[in-house]
């Protein structure tokens, strides 16, 4: 049976001649599946219609040019001529070809898609480690400022720890006698029940204490202390936050209770304020106490 040539079979199984004469021009006529292989893989190129510059000549199986007339027209008179069956097996053959190689070029697209997939899932992985380690680094950045805010806290707490006992100091200074001199007025009668089995057995214990303070222009301070802070501290939180008093000077703080009405002396500013029976809640008046 007689062959088709390259050129003539991929026009028989609708190539355009321009596109095929440029996939056997391009291949270097090595053959029909070259051809088809150039042809599958450009046929979304924009130029792949386009002519080549140079003439395809004999390499494309067109008729020789008149320089090459004497060589080959024995051989294209003497080229038989096909019958409709064998045109139509050729063109069979050269169908199956092409669905094989539609196949090939199928499962490589294939194979590139799950390559595809594969780097997306590797990047997101890498980008969910990224973010992990980011929130890692954010929580021990937290972890670090919280433990210097609580240093800070402990600092301040201790610095007022301190000037309510140089404050201490300097009132004891000022009325004379020293601090434990003044201690001994701590055995006058208060509120707590003098014999200690009177005391009901299931007496609340309170850690904390509430203190309302009422100050001279009718305004107030609320704070809440420790069941064992002294009175003093009381007295220094008040001098901290009133507000200035006109002609700019400040008189000594007079603690006094509201009910039953108590003025506070210098001995029971040592007290703690579970002892003077202010837990755990009291209300407290600011006097103003005339210098002596």
């Amino acid at each position: 049976m007689a062959e088709l040539t390259a050129l003539e079979s991929l026009i028989e199984m609708g190539f355009p001649t321009g596109r095929a004469e440029k996939a056997l021009a391009l291949t270097g006529n090595q053959g029909i599946e070259a051809a088809m292989d150039w042809l599958m893989e450009h046929e979304d190129d924009p130029d792949v219609d386009e002519p080549l510059a140079t003439p395809l000549g004999h390499i494309l199986g067109k008729e020789p040019t008149s320089t090459e007339q004497g060589h080959g027209s024995a051989a294209a008179e003497g080229k038989p001529i096909l019958s409709e069956e064998e045109r139509q097996e050729q063109t069979k053959r050269m169908l199956e070809l092409v669905a094989q190689k539609q196949r090939e070029r199928e499962e490589r697209e294939e194979r590139e898609a799950l390559e595809r997939e594969r780097q997306r899932r590797k990047q997101g992985q890498e980008l969910s480690a990224a973010r992990q380690r980011l929130q890692e680094d954010e929580m021990r950045r937290a972890a670090e400022e919280r433990r210097k805010e609580k240093a800070e806290e402990l600092a301040a707490r201790q610095r007022v720890r301190e000037k309510i006992e140089r404050d201490k100091a300097e009132r004891a200074k000022k009325y004379g006698g020293t601090v434990s001199s003044q201690q001994s007025p701590r055995a006058e009668p208060g509120p707590v029940p003098s014999s200690p089995s009177q005391e009901p057995p299931t007496k609340r214990e309170y850690d904390q204490c509430r203190i309302q303070v009422r100050l001279p222009d009718g305004t107030s301070l609320t704070q809440t202390f420790r069941a064992r802070e002294q009175l003093a501290a009381v007295r220094l939180y008040v001098e901290l936050h009133r507000g200035e008093e006109p002609g700019g000077g400040q008189d000594p703080v007079q603690l006094l209770s509201g009910f039953p009405r108590r003025a506070f002396s210098e001995a029971d500013m040592e007290r703690p304020l579970q002892e003077l029976g202010l837990v755990p809640s009291a209300v407290l008046i600011v006097a103003k106490k005339c210098p002596s």
